[in-house]
């Protein structure tokens, strides 16, 4: 049995993640084999510290052992869940880990820079572990299921639409790092990595971010923050146009099911490069959307 232990309690992934690994509760289908949290540290949260509490009380009603201190998880654990809501964060987070040869699991938003996402992978590469992240809406069936049908042909392009709600804090995942990660996650998903440009409207209640591949497909993201909101896509394919409804129910079954994967075989299940380009298509998003929509070239 794998040992995970778990940092940071402002996100509700932390009891999420904790109740499939550990097998807690009635909901058998959700359960995951392979891996156990065995141990967790509170942390701090600079982005919703009020939230720590009630998460950490469920944590000690898991029977989760706490530490007081992240390092106090090294040599208890074989791999580590970096679960702060903040990804300006992420890097100091997984640091000591990795640099005790201890692979992670960071989650989403990866980091909030280009230079803190490479700053993670080569430390990683450097001590020769794995290190993944991820959206759980990477693998939500109905998104997994499209991508491996061959009859619709080739994908030439899609839009993509989800909740992007903002930050509270905006120096902490600003714009569409905050929940809009989710959406542009499916988009990768979808299209592959490639993307050279970037071009953002921003208005309160929505973003509409449009990626241009090098291959010379094209890609929309609506980031919604009014109206009905939901996860789907449209995909136009060469043989088909298909709308798409995304579910929810066992994303995080599916996600905790690869994070368990990469522990045991030593190999992500997503190259880290590719999450390093949605890293740099949020900045370039981010900065077209504050430059009033001009083109923005995705820098990694």
């Amino acid at each position: 049995m794998i040992k995970l232990g778990i940092l940071d309690f402002d996100t509700s992934h932390c009891v999420e993640f904790t109740k499939r690994l550990n097998h807690i509760g009635k909901d058998q289908e959700q359960f995951v084999e392979g891996a156990k949290v065995v141990v967790g540290c509170p942390g701090e949260s600079k982005l919703s510290p009020e939230r720590v509490e009630g998460f950490t009380k469920q944590m000690k009603d898991f029977g989760v052992p706490l530490v007081d201190k992240p390092t106090d998880m090294i040599g208890k654990v074989d791999g580590m869940l970096i679960e702060a809501v903040d990804g300006t964060v992420h890097y100091e987070r997984a640091k000591p880990f990795l640099e005790a040869g201890i692979p992670c699991f960071v989650d989403k938003p990866y980091t909030c820079s280009v230079e803190d996402a490479k700053k993670i992978a080569e430390l990683a590469a450097k001590k020769k572990v794995p290190v993944f992240s991820s959206s759980s809406l990477r693998y939500a069936p109905e998104v997994v299921d499209f991508v491996a049908d061959p009859k619709r042909g080739k994908l030439v392009g899609c839009v993509v639409y989800a909740p992007a709600s903002l930050s509270p804090i905006p120096e902490r995942n600003a714009g569409l790092y905050h929940y809009g990660i989710h959406g542009v996650e499916v988009l990768y998903t979808l299209m592959g990595p490639g993307c050279k440009r970037v071009t953002c409207t921003h208005e309160k209640g929505v973003d509409v971010a449009t990626g241009h591949w090098a291959d010379g497909r094209v890609a929309t993201l609506r980031g919604i923050r009014a109206g009905a909101s939901g996860y789907g896509f449209v995909g136009f394919s060469e043989k088909a146009i298909q709308p798409v409804t995304v579910g929810t129910k066992f994303i995080y079954r599916e996600l905790v099911k690869k994070i368990v994967e990469m522990f045991k075989t030593g190999k992500p299940p997503l190259e880290i490069a590719e999450t390093i380009e949605i890293i740099g298509f949020i900045e370039a998003a981010n900065r077209s959307a504050a430059n009033h929509g001009a083109g923005e070239t995705v820098k990694v």
